[in-house]
């Protein structure tokens, strides 16, 4: 662990001594250039402003992210609606919700083209990744099982990471330079140091390093608000082991080896050492590594109508290893001392290809492709049941596409495709497998120049997971004692979704030079087969003929659980996001709001969390230099839950930002966040564990960019 430490370390002192030596755009974007609306392939595979996918995509650019400071990965998506986190304030990493989907597979995390399908049982979210936000370069998200050509079981959406590249550090016609970040805040104390640098080795080869080490230590909670029944900190309190340090590391290399030929192959690297567990349950001493690589080749010509390929075959290895450090020896989690480890490796790839011909007005594009993944699970705990819980497995998935997309002039648009899934799980003498075919169907018209009015029928596909299908044991507490039941009968979950919204864009809209986008939609997705974890007691039949033998000690709480296919869910909701830039001030809104329940039995589902509202408005001063901003996050109680379930309160939440540029490659900032000290829990982190948020939080920072332009003139 140490060597792994210094190593990371040495990495950001090598990427800034190369630093030293060498010498889209949103809401608070503050740039002397032209603002450009950002490109995303999210929604089709092919590149289209983000404003005109026929879809509910968002993005999020580098410079937004700056603008907010983040300490997580999910400090990044505020005002991206439709998107929450489920994620304990003892644990680093994150677990994205979308429309109320998440866990297993359900949201398609992909980083730099790799998906992370890590997952351990326990009083936590059932699928997590780890990424430092200061690697990151862009952020694209697309709502619902529309993107299913970007992989099996998206059925709530997939959620696209960029990690940084040459272009983001090199400005057009600089060889070589870098970038240098610090920043410290309060509450109670936190630090990142980061360094990238990055070269460009005569016309056809970039080459970037850097890393970063990020040490935040126990938060303390907000001091304005009711401290609940069941909190396990009160306002104004240290929240336990809400510490971790965090060490990444990056490199790239791209070479185009001949015109319109491009080959990448990019490595990331992430430590962190924490300790998870709150007072009263297991704690445990916790190292955390996620290790990528990715190799990617992409041919793109446009006087090649025929060819437009992208492939990306990749691998990632997260491994979480625990040490017990307290409270007592049991048989769940052993002794005192006694190790775990859990470990899941995918392997995988995703080969696409575009041919575009003309029919008279329309453009006609076709784009087809194949992908699969591998899942490994491997799980040791010679002491305990951690096994049990989380099982050895392994499952693969494969896939293929092909996709039409019709533009008739400047007056509509037709996307049509079909996707075929198929998937194989095995372990524990279990062997599950199934296969389908999912649609795709997209109108859009442009009624009004400014205006795109579309509508989509699509269906997703998600399989069984491993833990989902084999899990098995007693859970390890006294009080609530059941027996997890496996379900070797298992089958796939299938999302059908329609959905219907509305693009606007207008540019010079009330005075020269500003610009208005806005997205709204609605939505519907039933979820056929949709799986949960059901109580059972002593002798009913469970899923694939399993029966539950169990006799709980408490006779009024179920004697089992297993994960079994309710017959349907639905889940159903409206989504806006809008902005406008007028240069000297700016003002971006975003609102959602997601209803989501158990059709067969009636009840609310878990995982869908409560209405929200966000504004972001600010101002520039200064000939630009000085940028100003306030976001304000209004989230909704949230009553309707089910049995069982954590009801949360309403909150409001104000944070302020000042960043100043002291010359074109130098910035100055400040952020305020929780200004009023909320002390407030949010709804799909209190599922887990009853944990308040961060309160009043200050943060100072400093970027500095160098090249070879900057420093020899």
């Amino acid at each position: 662990m140490l060597c792994r430490r210094w190593g990371a370390r040495a990495l950001v002192v090598l990427s800034s001594g190369l630093v030293l030596s060498l010498g889209s755009a949103s809401p608070g974007t503050a740039q002397d250039e032209q603002v450009l609306d950002p490109i995303t392939v999210l929604g089709t595979k092919t590149e289209e402003k983000a404003i005109d996918t026929l879809a509910p995509v968002s993005t999020v650019r580098e410079e937004q992210m700056q603008q907010i400071m983040p300490t997580r990965t999910s400090d990044i998506f505020f005002g991206v609606p439709g998107v929450s986190f489920q994620q304990r304030a003892d644990e680093p990493g994150t677990s994205i919700n979308i429309r109320g989907l998440q866990d297993f597979g359900r949201v398609n995390v992909l980083i730099d083209g790799a998906r992370q399908n890590f997952q351990r049982s326990g009083h936590n979210a059932n699928g997590a990744f780890y990424l430092d936000p200061e690697l990151l370069g862009a952020v694209d998200v697309v709502r619902g099982p529309v993107a299913n050509i970007f992989g099996s079981g998206a059925i709530g959406g997939v959620v696209s990471f960029r990690t940084k590249d040459v272009d983001d550090i090199l400005k057009p016609g600089e060889r070589w330079g870098g970038v240098v970040h610090g920043m410290v805040g309060s509450n109670t104390s936190q630090w990142l140091t980061s360094a990238i640098a990055a070269a460009r080795v005569g016309q056809n080869v970039d080459v970037l390093v850097g890393g970063t080490y990020r040490d935040n230590s126990a938060y303390r909670a907000g001091t304005e608000g009711t401290q609940p029944i069941g909190a396990l900190t009160g306002p104004g309190q240290e929240v336990f082991n809400s510490g971790s340090e965090v060490e990444t590391g990056m490199a790239k290399v791209t070479v185009r080896p001949a015109d319109g030929h491009s080959v990448r192959i990019t490595g990331l690297t992430y430590n962190s050492d924490y300790n998870t567990g709150q007072p009263g349950a297991t704690l445990f001493d916790t190292n955390a590594q996620q290790h990528l690589v990715t190799g990617g080749w992409r041919y793109s010509r446009p006087d090649d109508k025929l060819f437009d390929f992208d492939g990306n075959v990749y691998w990632t290895r997260t491994v979480n290893d625990q040490t017990k450090t307290c409270c007592t020896n049991n048989a769940s989690t052993g002794p005192l001392g006694s190790k775990r480890s859990f470990a899941v490796d995918t392997t995988g790839f995703d080969l696409n290809n575009t041919s575009r011909f003309d029919i008279g007005i329309i453009r006609n594009a076709i784009t087809y492709g194949v992908d699969a993944f591998f899942d490994e699970v491997t799980v040791a705990d010679p002491t305990g049941t951690g096994d049990l819980f989380t099982p050895n497995g392994n499952r693969s998935v494969a896939g293929g596409f092909v996709q039409w997309k019709a533009e008739f002039g400047t007056l509509a648009e037709v996307i049509g495709g079909v996707r075929y899934d198929s998937y194989r799980l095995e372990g524990g003498g279990v062997t599950s497998e199934g296969d389908r075919i999912s649609p795709k169907i997209t109108v859009g018209i442009k009624p009004l120049p400014g205006i795109t009015v579309y509508g989509t029928y699509a269906e997703g596909y998600r399989a069984p997971a491993v833990t989902e299908t084999l899990i098995t044991g007693l859970h390890p507490v006294t009080f609530a004692d059941f027996f997890f039941l496996p379900n070797p009968g298992l089958r796939p979950e299938v999302g059908k979704t329609l959905e219907a919204g509305v693009n606007v864009k207008f540019d010079n809209a009330f005075i020269a030079g500003d610009r208005l986008r806005a997205k709204v939609n609605v939505f519907q997705n039933d979820v056929t087969d949709y799986i949960d974890l059901v109580p059972l007691n002593t002798g009913q039949v469970g899923g694939g003929g399993v029966v539950c033998t169990y006799v709980g000690v408490f006779p009024f709480n179920p004697d089992c659980f297993q994960y079994q296919n309710i017959a349907q869910a639905r889940i159903e909701g409206v989504e806006f996001e809008g902005m406008y830039d007028a240069g000297r001030w700016f003002l971006g809104l975003s609102a959602s709001r997601i209803d989501g329940r158990d059709v067969t039995a009636g009840g609310p589902l878990l995982t869908v969390p409560p209405a929200q509202f966000t504004a972001t408005v600010g101002a520039r001063f200064l000939d630009r230099k000085l940028e100003l901003a306030l976001r304000w996050a209004s989230v909704a109680a949230k009553r309707d839950v089910p049995a069982g379930a954590l009801p949360t309160d309403s909150y409001d939440l104000v944070h302020l930002y000042a960043g100043y540029k002291i010359n074109p490659d130098t910035v100055a900032a400040l952020s305020v966040e929780n200004l009023f000290d909320k002390y407030y829990f949010s709804y799909l982190d209190a599922q887990t564990a009853r944990i308040p948020a961060r309160g009043l939080t200050v943060k100072g920072s400093l970027r500095i960019r160098f090249s070879d332009k900057t420093i020899n003139g």
